[in-house]
């Protein structure tokens, strides 16, 4: 598109080329013929809707002038709010977010409309456009970064969830930028952010950090549910009810005490998300709370104790998921890893449960469970696996989970993952030997210092 070029030249190009009246155009557009004349000698601004109506009368795409309409009518016109919030609001239905962009840019300096970006941000957000908010969320929390409003602190706490991803070095960033603006939330926003902050620190396996927030968790959530006066105020701006705060940081910390090596402590925690018996009169809405955390700490006690070396449990474990279908995975990657490390032979088991081993996402009866987690727990699972054939002299299998698992960590950006995978190296050496499969094993790992070397943009 011609820079120089403004929307009424491209109207009057148009109707030259196709030899077009404007009365005849107008029937064609649905714009009134005396407002385009009126546009065309320059004395009426175009309105977002007259613009639509003669972009598609033009036969052009939706939002083709959109560009020049930001310079012409935006930017170098008076600003005015009534034309912003229009336009803002239709490139997000259109899906148009680079001309968001560079709208906001124009916007950042002018303080008066943070507060309208905000709620526009609000509105766009509660109406799933999620990329859309992203620009306008970054403008307020530009414009505020020096106040300690929690507007700009709720803009930061959703620009991180809409950003999480796949990609688990961004959101080792994302949570890192984000977790200073935690305190600085209302109340009942505090509860969600520590819990998001919980799931994606331990999908990147910072236990300290888990702990951190695991604890605050706790603190806050007890302290809520005591303060029975606001307790129904809180609990309608949350996601969750404040019992499963309570309950979920005891299962947090279980896996933190797990991941450190205290296994009474673990199973003490595990212990503690059963009772219930500090929860008086609970809701139908509570009792189902209640009632996944008890499925929960039934599995997990068999989970730890088989991972703590009582292989026995396997027969008592695979008896308790054989009609719980959720259970399943986070039972398959107790059990391989059990038969590495305490050298069990579990062929039986992989076998009866082979359609269990592909990726899904995981759901309780309280909603769908982290996915960054769930990922950071399937590339262990596909590691494990590798391993698992590798030591039973299964090259085939072997190799193939340990390329899966290397795939998976890249595709995912999972530094962990890649790690779990490339300790299998000096053992796949050793079975790819004459094999005919190393030379592609070796391109995986060139593959992978090209994505991380910090000379290398990948």
């Amino acid at each position: 598109m011609n820079s120089k070029a403004t929307i009424c030249d491209h109207l009057e190009r148009y109707l030259k080329n196709n030899r077009m009246t404007i009365h005849r155009f107008s029937e064609i557009s649905g714009v009134n013929s005396g407002t385009l004349s009126g546009t065309l000698k320059g004395l009426r601004p175009i309105g977002l809707n007259q613009l639509d109506r003669i972009t598609a009368g033009m036969g052009l795409p939706e939002g083709h002038l959109y560009e020049l309409y930001i310079h012409e009518y935006l930017i170098d016109a008076n600003l005015d709010w009534r034309r912003l919030r229009p336009f803002l609001y239709r490139c997000a239905e259109l899906g148009h977010v680079s001309y968001m962009e560079t709208a906001v840019r124009y916007v950042a300096d002018h303080l008066s409309y943070v507060p309208m970006l905000f709620e526009l941000a609000e509105q766009l957000y509660s109406e799933g456009k999620l990329e859309a908010c992203k620009p306008l969320y970054r403008c307020v929390a530009e414009s505020e970064k020096l106040q300690h409003s929690e507007r700009l602190a709720l803009s930061q706490y959703r620009l991180f969830s809409i950003g999480l991803s796949n990609d688990q070095s961004n959101n080792l960033t994302l949570a890192t930028q984000f977790e200073l603006f935690v305190q600085r939330l209302d109340e009942p926003y505090q509860f969600d952010a520590l819990n998001d902050l919980i799931n994606v620190y331990a999908s990147l396996r910072r236990w300290e950090k888990v702990k951190e927030f695991a604890d605050r968790l706790q603190i806050k959530a007890f302290i809520q549910y005591e303060a029975k006066k606001t307790l129904k105020e809180v609990e309608s701006k949350t996601k969750k009810k404040i019992v499963f705060y309570a309950l979920y940081s005891y299962l947090a910390l279980a896996e933190v005490s797990y991941q450190h090596g205290n296994y009474e402590e673990t199973l003490q925690y595990v212990s503690k998300y059963a009772d219930y018996s500090w929860i008086k009169d609970p809701t139908e809405e509570e009792k189902i709370v209640i009632l996944q955390f008890q499925d929960w700490s039934e599995g997990n006690n068999y989970y730890f104790r088989l991972l703590s070396g009582e292989t026995e449990l396997i027969q008592d474990y695979l008896k308790y998921i054989s009609d719980r279908k959720k259970e399943v995975f986070p039972a398959l990657c107790a059990i391989v890893t059990a038969a590495n490390r305490y050298n069990i032979n579990i062929d039986s088991v992989l076998d009866e449960y082979q359609s269990y081993l592909v990726y899904e996402e995981q759901s309780s009866r309280l909603g769908k469970m982290s996915k960054q987690y769930t990922n950071d727990q399937y590339g262990i699972l596909l590691a494990g696996l590798g391993t698992y054939y590798l030591r039973n002299n299964d090259y085939d299998r072997g190799v193939g989970y340990i390329r899966k698992g290397m795939e998976f960590a890249i595709e995912n950006m999972n530094k962990d993952g890649l790690l779990d995978c490339l300790g299998l190296f000096e053992d796949l050496q050793h079975y790819a030997t004459g094999r005919g499969a190393k030379p592609s094993a070796e391109q995986l790992i060139e593959k992978i210092q090209r994505l991380y070397s910090p000379h290398v943009k990948a």
